[in-house]
């Protein structure tokens, strides 16, 4: 999902520099919702590892 956060920014903005801004901030904006959704999904990942790896400790010891 951050690769193409990635690709949408760089075309954004490479649309932006040849004068086509509308469509480039659309594409920029796209890049961001990605780029959050994936820090989301991130964060909410990070917090059900660590409570599986937390329930794996307490049913071995």
């Amino acid at each position: 999902m951050l690769k193409l956060a990635l690709i949408f920014l760089v075309a954004g903005l490479l649309l932006g520099a040849l004068g086509f801004g509308g469509i480039g901030g659309a594409f920029v904006g796209i890049a961001k919702i990605l780029f959050f959704v994936a820090v989301a999904l991130f964060v909410i990942f990070l917090a059900l590892g660590l409570m599986a790896g937390k329930a794996a400790k307490d049913a071995i010891d």
